[in-house]
Parts: C-alpha cells; structure tokens; sequence
C-alpha cells in the first residue's frame, strides 16, 4: 500500500515536466478560478478554491514570490504596534492566524520568537513606558487568549529588570536600558511559506505557472472570460479561459483594472487605491551582536525590528512611498545609513557598513483610507506608516475579482474572503473555505520526525544538524531531499560559498519547487543571496551547474545564467551606494531581469 504522504508529495511536485503538463492545460482547459499573482495571496487563493473541489491555475509572471512576498520581516505576528493605532479587530484576527500557522496549519516554517520592548534607563520615563507598553502586551496576551489557537505555545509576556535584560541581550548599552518586556510572537521564511502553499495547491490539482505572465484580460461585452498569457521561458503567448479571474497582484493591482481600458483607454477605477510603501532590511551576522531574543524599538517614523534569524540577524525596516520600478525596489545609501543609526542608539559596539552581509527591499501594497469601508479619506500624501493593514475585495467587472492590502499573517483570511467572492457567481454548490484544517505540505508527520530526528538522521547516513536544518525548511517533506541524497551520495555535500545549504536543495528546488533559474535558487528557495557576504557570488557556479543538470541546459545557458546574476548582484550592490530612490532605481535598472534575456 503507497505511503499516502509520499502520493501528496508526488501531486506537490512543481517539477519541469509538470510545467509542461501544466502549460497544456492552460491551452485546453476552462478553469472555474484563475489567479493571477504567485505571492502569499494568490497562492492562498489556489489552494482555498482548489481545496473547494473548484479547477483553478495560478500564473506567476516572474517566480513564487518574486516581489513582496519574498521582502517581508519574516514575521507572523498580531501587529503590537497596530494596538496604538485602535485596530483591535485586525490585532485579533492576525493572533488567530498566527496560531492556526503554528500549531495546525505550518509548524514546521512558524515557530516563536521571543522579542524584547527595551524601556528606557531614566526612571520616571521608564516607569510611564513600562506601564504604557505592559498595558499593550497585557493586551495583546488576551487578544491571543480570545482567539484560542492564538497563543497556543507562545508564552505570555515577562516584565524583566536592567540586570535581566543584560543577561538575555548582552550587546545592549547599559546607559540605554533600564529594564524591558518580553512578549513572544512567530518566524517564518516567507519565501518557504508561499513555495509551499503553491505545492500545496498543487497537490489538489492546481495548475501553478511561473514566468507566464498576463498581457490581456479577455472580455465578452462587460465581462472578463479569461487571460492572454505569454510564457516567458519561450516567448510563445496565448488564451487561457476561465469562468473568474482573481487578481492577487499587490502593488501591480492598478496594472490589471487598466487592462479593462485597454490601450489608450479611459482610467477605470477599481475602488481601492493601493500605494507601495518601500521597506528595507539589513542583514548581518549573529556574531556582530550578543542576544538571545529579538528587539523592537521604536523610531521616529515606525518601529524597527532586530530578529534573530539562524546564523544572522535582521534588522528593519525603513517605511517610505516609493514610486519607481515596482519588480527591483532599491535599496539606497541613505536607507542603510538610517537603519545603522537607529540600531546602533541602544547597542554597545555600534555595527558598520562592513558588518552588513545583505541588503533586501520590498514593497508594502497599503490601502489608502478611501478604499476602507467605512473610513473618511484622508488627502493624497497621506504617510504610508498611517495607511491600512487591512484588506479589500472589489469586482471592477463581471468575473475579475480584485483583492488587495492586508498583510502576510493573514492571507489565509484575505484568500478565503476572495475566493467566497468567486464562489458567489459560480454557484451555491461552493462549499465554504476549509483551509483553517488543511495542513500544507510537509506539516503531516513532522512532530513524529522532530521527535525521531537522531535516528532517522542515522539511517540515512547525514548528521543530526543536517537532518534539523532539513525538517525546518521542508518538514516531512525532508525525507524527498534525503531521497535525493540516496540516490546520489554527490548531493549530500555544501554548497559551494554557502555551507550551510547541501547540494540536494538545489536539486530538490528543481524538481519539485518549480526553480527555473539562478537566481530563484540563490533568492528566495534559499536565502544564499541576503546571507552571505558575497550575495551568492560564489555560489552561483555550483547553483547552475546542479540546475543544469536537472533542467538540461547547455554550457551557453549555464554561463549566461552566472552572468546575469552576477550583473544582479553588481546592480545591486551600485544601487545601495546611492544618494536616493532616482539613482539607486537608475543603478538596479542596470542588470537585465532574467526572465527577459531568456
């Protein structure tokens, strides 16, 4: 009798020839939902409409979260901050989230990360913001508790002294500190998250494309029946039919209503506005900073993040409009400059530029007050750090379904409240979203491996380390990697520049997570990219050496594929010794996008 997780994983392959499979369907199917959008969002909606029974395709037009998705935090948390600013139902919702993601839903990607609110050395300030602060996690505690699955394995918050503090966050200043809170909230490499939940909507049936990007909405009269699509691995462009579209594109949203007016047409408004709030992160070494637990601090415009995370810390994030290239947000000499600063305030050894071993930005898709129910608008430069968190559905036209805003806690929700929509004009025979009891891929069986780690580790001839580093990011899912490893032993091995990572990943990103080039590997199915010094340059040899094999590409595509990550990385790096967004934007503009030189 078949194993029926290993069938679950064989359904969850994004391998090259379930691509093709996948590209004829495309051509010969009429889909009940098509998404349009392969971040958090668009993938949760495949996977709530195909977990409905519904056929559904998602089409990507770069990779699995190649823009906002990929940039986060990597934070799954209730939003502390969003308590000052009265949005308790959000808090609430997001705390709901956060447990169903951690104990039910993922616990092998989201697990919890304690996290200091430093107070202030002087006595009296310290003593107001103590009581101020404690109130805001007391509250958010009970949020949590109300929420039931909330904070199931997060503990509650601690009131903790001077000398506490200094004990669990040795690298803080002691003239800085005067005491902290300590409250728990969750970690997850977002990237991982959305791969996953794309298998996962796979396994069920989903058709999932990357490099298929949307240039048409199709339209009968006053109604969209389906997409014009060109593939971007073969230049090749045709229809794709379907009863309704939803478009999960985040900062794009604009881009697809427009597609209504077609060329030259009138502006169609979609009743929301979406502005990009540009967000960057540094990261750096664990070594560069002595603490057990994580930090948020407040600054003048936001808070700031200081999250462990493996081998490095993160540290963000900057909250700016950007209105440049939306697919390359750059970083700029003046956002990293501000992040120093406002970590370096509370650290004993202040970190320097040569301490920073990668750079990432992204860009927030915030609604503006106009597009929330309910809300008088606010003017046009209205600052990104007061716009909503919260999300909204529209359908501009009969069959598109637009759903925007929000944040990465709670796609599932931002997923089920679209896909309710599409169900709406397919039938009362739509069953109700289930998501909240469907596991993703590799959370089955996970606990069981966890707790077994040494001796299925033994069996397989890798070392525990090895095996736990596997089980984080892949789950049970990490017996298909040691399956590689089985069959050839060669795999087993670092990767070159990056020795944190085995040879096999490369491989496995191949064969079942739909990597199609260099810089999907080195970027988002591994974060190569942002956790070496180097950025991946030494790597990207070994990389596309191993997708080369897999993919059969010729010596020509193997070079060609260095090379333009090489020029990425050059790009990038150019871009961060900018003044400011026009000529940090300029610089990244520099290296050609990889999908395009195909």
């Amino acid at each position: 009798m078949r194993d029926p997780a290993v069938s679950r994983f064989t359904a969850a392959r994004l391998s090259p020839g379930r691509r093709e499979a996948d590209l004829a369907r495309l051509r010969n199917e009429r889909f009940d939902v098509l998404v349009i959008g392969g971040g958090v969002v668009g993938a949760g909606a495949a996977l709530d409409a195909a977990s409905r029974g519904l056929s559904v395709a998602l089409v990507e037009a770069a990779d699995l979260a190649a823009g906002t998705s990929s940039r986060s935090s990597k934070l799954v948390h209730g939003g502390l901050r969003y308590l000052e600013q009265m949005e308790f139902g959000l808090v609430h919702e997001a705390l709901r989230e956060r447990g169903l993601l951690t104990t039910r839903l993922a616990p092998h990607l989201v697990r919890p990360v304690p996290i200091l609110v430093p107070l202030p050395a002087d006595r009296l300030r310290g003593a107001a913001l103590r009581g101020y602060y404690g109130a805001g996690v007391a509250l958010y505690d009970v949020f949590a508790g109300v929420a039931r699955l909330g904070r199931r394995g997060m503990p509650l918050h601690r009131h903790l002294s001077a000398g506490a503090v200094r004990r669990i966050f040795p690298s803080l200043r002691e003239d800085a500190v005067g005491g902290a809170i300590r409250y728990y909230d969750a970690q997850v490499d977002d990237a991982r998250l959305v791969t996953t939940l794309a298998r996962t909507a796979a396994s069920l049936g989903a058709a999932v494309l990357t490099s298929t990007q949307v240039v048409r909405l199709l339209r009968d009269a006053r109604e969209v029946t389906g997409v014009r699509v060109r593939d971007r691995e073969s230049d090749v462009e045709f229809d794709v039919a379907a009863r309704t579209v939803i478009a999960a594109t985040g900062v794009w949203s604009d881009d697809l209503t427009q597609m209504l007016a077609g060329p030259g047409g009138p502006p169609v408004r979609a009743g929301l506005r979406v502005r990009a709030s540009k967000g960057v992160h540094l990261v750096v070494p664990r070594s560069a900073i002595t603490g057990e637990s994580g930090l948020i601090l407040r600054t003048p415009t936001s808070v700031l993040f200081v999250l462990p995370w493996g081998a490095h810390w993160i540290i963000g994030t900057t909250d700016t409009d950007w209105a440049l290239d939306r697919a390359h947000p750059a970083a700029n000499e003046h956002d990293i400059a501000y992040l120093l600063d406002q970590v370096n305030a509370v650290l004993d050894r202040p970190l320097s530029p040569a301490d920073i071993e990668g750079v990432y930005a992204g860009l927030r898709p915030l609604l503006a007050a106009e597009a929330r129910p309910g809300r008088r608008p606010h003017s046009r430069d209205e600052s990104s750090s007061v716009l909503s968190r919260e999300h909204a559905v529209v359908e501009p036209m009969l069959g598109l379904m637009l759903v925007a805003g929000g944040k990465l806690t709670t796609y599932r929700v931002m997923a089920a409240d679209v896909v309710d929509r599409a169900a709406r004009r397919l039938g009362n025979q739509v069953p109700p979203s289930r998501t909240a009891d469907l596991p993703l891929i590799g959370a089955d069986g996970y606990q069981r491996l966890w707790t077994n780690r040494a001796d299925v580790a033994r069996r397989h001839n890798v070392s525990a380390g090895v095996f736990e580093h596997l089980l984080e990011r892949y789950g049970s899912a990490a017996l298909e990697v040691l399956a590689l490893i089985d069959a050839r032993p060669d795999l087993a091995r670092p990767l070159a520049g990056a020795p944190e990572y085995l040879a096999a990943e490369i491989a496995y990103a191949a064969r079942a997570e739909g990597a199609l080039h260099v810089e999907d590997a080195l970027t988002r199915r591994t974060r190569i990219s942002v956790e070496t010094s180097h950025r991946g340059e030494r790597s990207a040899l070994d990389v596309a050496a191993i997708l080369g094999d897999e993919l059969g590409w010729s010596a020509q595509r193997r070079a060609s594929e260095v090379d333009n990550y090489l020029a990425r990385v050059a790009a990038e790096r150019e871009s961060q010794r900018m003044p400011d967004d026009l000529t940090a934007d300029a610089a990244r503009l520099g290296a050609p996008d990889v999908r395009a030189a195909v």
